[in-house]
């Protein structure tokens, strides 16, 4: 049996600059499940992303995922595409295990939205990596108390714009070194932090803070708190006040301002080789929630 994929509409232009098109995924003309390709909203058109794999239950567990997964990859290659990227969901592994394989694993959301197991399995024996995953904590009614001589207090203009150059060279080298080309990288920084922070530290539901013990400033934080949840964009402790627990104050301080704003939970991106950060977060109860693997197109 031949498994292909079958257009389901013409090549869509999008209003953020994206195009995209929606597959039929075919056995021998008869559709098994479908397929969602297009462009990334913030790389451009050399990076392509699969926004929807699904492969209907009875044709699971028969290859016709990693098929229609390689079949995309070649039409992102006619795209001229150099990367491709999807986002997988975290489920618990138990479920995954029980519910399907692999090469059958159902795919849904922003990427492979299986159960995590297989479709991280099918993900990483197509070649892709994972580069970074986020994590979430739901918080309670009462704020963390700091440490003894641990204090947050709103960044002054003066460390605002010192805090803002470093911070976004910061985050543009994370992407640098997880092999997005300088020029992405870079316009990816800038302009995000452009528009998170239209009006600077005053920008709307944004919280820029300065962390100090015992009156010296040992760290940075930069908090969001929209809809339900408050989001960390930034932490650091600076560099000569490390390994002495800031960073795990820093994020007390954030836990705190989320629940001062009526926030029920807290989400932050960690990127998947920064280790101390990923047992940091996970000693204070965060969880994982979505992984976002990549793959360079040869």
């Amino acid at each position: 049996m031949t498994t292909t994929l079958r257009p389901a509409e013409p090549l869509q232009q999008n209003p953020d600059g994206t195009r995209s098109r929606r597959y039929q995924v075919c056995v021998n003309s008869r559709p098994v499940g479908r397929i969602h390709i297009g462009t990334h909203p913030v790389f451009g058109d050399a990076v392509a992303r699969i926004t929807n794999l699904r492969i209907e239950e009875p044709d699971r567990r028969r290859g016709r995922g990693t098929v229609a997964a390689l079949a995309a990859e070649e039409i992102a290659r006619g795209w001229g595409c150099r990367r491709i990227e999807v986002t997988i969901p975290a489920e618990a592994e138990a479920e995954a295990e029980a519910e399907a394989e692999a090469e059958g694993a159902e795919t849904r959301a922003a990427g492979f939205g299986a159960p995590a197991g297989p479709a991280l399995r099918l993900a990483t024996a197509l070649g892709y990596v994972v580069r970074n995953y986020t994590m979430e904590k739901a918080l309670g009614d009462v704020p963390p108390a700091l440490p003894e001589g641990s204090r947050g207090r709103p960044m002054t203009d003066a460390e605002f714009g010192t805090w803002s150059v470093r911070s976004e060279a910061e985050y543009a080298r994370s992407w640098i070194e997880r092999g997005v080309p300088e020029a992405e990288a870079r316009t990816k920084a800038a302009r995000e932090q452009a528009d998170l922070l239209p009006d600077g530290r005053d920008s709307e539901e944004m919280l820029l803070s300065v962390l100090e013990h015992e009156g010296i400033p040992v760290g940075t934080l930069w908090l969001a708190v929209r809809e339900d949840h408050g989001y960390v964009f930034d932490v650091e402790a600076d560099a000569e006040h490390r390994g002495r627990g800031h960073g795990r104050s820093l994020m007390l301080l954030a836990e705190a301002q989320s629940i001062a704003a009526g926030k029920s939970a807290i989400g932050l991106n960690v990127f998947a080789d920064n280790t101390p950060a990923e047992r940091l977060y996970a000693s204070l109860g965060y969880r994982t929630t979505r992984y976002t693997m990549y793959k360079h197109l040869l």
